[in-house]
Order: structure tokens, then sequence, then C-alpha cells
């Protein structure tokens, strides 16, 4: 809060006003932390309403945050970057933060949820904070042009009229999931005043992959270990439950990957995940537990031979893929057709072609470049005054609430350092 001096010689109280473009997570975490220290906020928000995609987080419950916080829970280009800045608003932070508006939270293993299970008392908490800080809110709000008109000073231009600000909050999200608001215009405004946005691709997707056998094994659900490769080197590698799709693959195991995926394919790579689908015993152990298992059940048909072992429509792709007839007994299929049976597997090759959109992906990958952004406040290293905060930036985590302790970290780090 800055002081003036007026006729009478007394000092008066001006409070610095801070605008914010972009009213989700990091966007109303941002304008709580303003006005708390007594900045005079206001929220240009272009959907009809402020927090739209908190409400799709954690499939409508609101995975906060989680307490197993690592390095190798975020991925960026700047590979401290991260962790720089969640060391100064942390999980701990978080949760005290949570509390003091109202906000109960439940542990699931280390993934923090309210209470209630209900991502709507997230946001209403969120907004009702707001309300009581007086902090003005201004929905269906279309920001055509920003710019920077003193030292700093900045004026937003939009379909509702020129606001401005003595510091500017970008927080606008990135392309994911647009239905909600995160439309991409963020890198549009963030490349019009200086900044560098690296290649936004969809990241937390699902991996459409070759192969028509894809189509008779949709809905198939089952324990997996993934490894993505990129030109034939190891790009990632995750373990869950695979969801297989009539298009290819999904599950969280698919999605941890799926950033590796997309920039490898943006960079013309030949891209594939083998799937192990016996992630419990190693290649030697699967091969001799075949052998062993055809000496045992040499009576049945071949069609029943992995009963008991994986999904039935599963075992049925990877024995005609094997070049294993059904109907065939086990006792007359040779060893070498048997190593063909392990390969598919242990080693069972989709062949990626493309991910999903970005309406279907949770998160991007990419954003603007961390370089030029400073860890401590979030300030802009071009333009003074100016904050970028959330997905807006290339910092993306993975599944398990490590987004929005993103979108926490920074919208508090950046409220708090422009009203100061």
């Amino acid at each position: 809060m800055n002081k003036i001096t007026n006729d009478n010689m007394t000092e008066v109280d001006v409070k610095r006003q801070v605008l914010i473009i972009g009213g989700g997570a990091s966007g109303l975490t941002a304008a709580i932390a303003a006005a708390r220290e007594g900045a005079e906020v206001t929220i240009l928000e272009h959907m009809d309403r402020v927090g739209k995609k908190i409400l799709s987080t954690g499939n409508g419950r609101c995975n906060l945050t989680n307490l197993d916080m690592r390095e190798e829970c975020y991925r960026s280009s700047q590979k401290q970057f991260p962790m720089q800045v969640l060391g100064q608003f942390s999980v701990r932070d978080t949760l005290a933060f949570f509390d003091e508006i109202g906000i109960i939270t439940k542990n699931k293993g280390g993934y923090l949820y309210p209470n209630s299970e209900q991502a709507s008392s997230v946001l209403d908490a969120l907004r009702l904070e707001t309300e009581h800080l007086g902090v003005r809110v201004v929905t269906s709000c279309q920001v055509r042009k920003i710019r920077k008109t003193g030292r700093q000073d900045f004026l937003a231009e939009t379909d509702q009229g020129t606001f401005a600000g003595q510091r500017l909050i970008l927080a606008c999200g990135s392309k994911a999931a647009p239905v909600t608001g995160s439309d991409g215009s963020g890198y549009v405004l963030a490349k019009s005043i200086g900044h560098h946005v690296i290649q936004p691709l969809p990241a937390l997707v699902q991996l459409r992959c070759e192969g028509r056998h894809f189509k008779q094994l949709a809905g198939i659900r089952c324990e997996a270990a993934l490894r993505l490769e990129a030109d034939g080197k190891v790009a990632a590698r995750e373990e869950g439950e695979l969801q297989l799709t009539d298009y290819g693959i999904s599950g969280i195991p698919t999605f941890q990957i799926s950033r590796y995926a997309s920039v490898a394919l943006a960079e013309g790579k030949r891209v594939s995940v083998l799937i192990d689908f016996l992630p419990a015993k190693d290649l030697e152990e699967t091969r001799h537990w075949i052998r062993q298992r055809a000496k045992q059940l040499g009576y049945r048909s071949c069609g029943d031979f992995l009963t008991g072992v994986i999904n039935k429509k599963l075992a049925g792709v990877l024995l005609k893929l094997s070049g294993i007839t059904l109907d065939t007994p086990v006792s007359q299929v040779k060893l070498a057709v048997w190593e063909r049976l392990v390969k598919q597997l242990k080693q069972f090759e989709a062949v990626v072609t493309e991910t999903n959109s970005f309406e279907q992906a949770q998160i991007c990958c990419g954003g603007v470049d961390t370089r030029e952004v400073r860890p401590e406040s979030l300030e802009s290293k071009l333009v003074p005054g100016l904050y970028l905060v959330g997905e807006l930036l290339d910092v993306d985590g993975i599944c398990g609430g490590y987004n929005l302790q993103w979108a926490w970290s920074t919208g508090m780090l950046a409220g708090s350092s422009a009203a100061k």
C-alpha cells in the first residue's frame, strides 16, 4: 500500500491496483493473496463464471494436493524451477490456507481432498473469500490486448472497456480442456508483451495407436507396466491400471507418459509403447512359467491356455498375434511359438500415431519459458510488474493433485508479490 500527501499535508493510504486476467485456480488464489496484502484487485474472466475447471478436477472431487512432493513429479524445460517455487509455498502452506477459508481436508494415501469430496465446495470457498475481501470480478469479459503504459502501469483492452492496474497477473490457463475456459489466449497475450512460448502440446491425455485389434480390446482394464520409446530410445516408464480403448490406450499410467509422446511426435519421431501385461514377473520368469504351464495344461485348447491369467478377450488377441490358433491343443504348440507369446505378454507393441486433442487433455506441456520468470515471485524478468502463473507456464505435473498445487503456489506467490 502506497502513501501520498494531501493538501493538508497528512498521509493517505492509496491501494495498489492489481489486475488479474483469468479466474481459475491460480487467478483466484492470486486475487486472495493480493487483497490480503491490501491491494485493490480486479479479475477479468472470459467465461460466464470463475473456476469452471476446478469443478472437473479429481473427477469432481478435487484432489487438492499430494503429500508426496518430489522434483520428478513435475516436468519443465528448466528442471529446478518447479521446486524452487514450491519450496516457498508448500503443501503445508496450502493446507493452512484452505483451513483458513473453511476447507477441511481428508488424506487418501497421500492424496488430499476436501472432506466433502466435492470440487464445488473448494470453488465456493475461494469465491466466498474473494467476495469477503472485496475483489471485483468481471465475467464474460474478453481481453483483446494488453499493454504497458508507464514504468509499472498496465492496460487491458476488453469488450467491456479498458481496465488499468499497476500490476498485471496473467492467469489465463493453457489450451487443455477449452470447454472450461482454457483456450490458449494467455499464450497470445504473453507473446504480445515480449515473452517466448514453448509449443503447448496435450499432456495427461489418451494415446491413439495403430492396429485393428484395439476395437476388440475396448473396455478392458488391467495392471500393466508401460515403456514409452521414441526412435527406439526409452523416454518414460510407468506402471498402474491400463485402460484399453477402441483407438488405443488410456488410464493413469498412459496419462503420466503422454507428455513425452506428445513431444516426440511433434519432433517427428517414431513413438511406441511397449506394454508388459505380467509386470510381477520378469522376462525369464515368464518364459519358464509359460513352458511349465504348457506341460501342466497340455490337454487344453490354446483358447483356454491363459484362462485365469489375463482378460479372456485380451488373451485371444495376444494368442492370435503370436500365430497360435485358438482350437489347437496346447500339447501341439512348439517351443518357438510359445516364445512369441512370451514377447506379446511382456512387450506388446502399441505404435502411437497421435495423442487425443486438447479437448480431452487435462493439462498441457509447454508454455511460457520459465527462464524468463523469477521463481521467488513469478514476476517477469522481461516486463517489470507483470506476473505469470499456473498452467500458462512451461510446467506440468503428473496426476495426483500436482497441477492444482502448482496453481495454489504460483497464485499465492504472485498475488502477494504484486501487492507489496
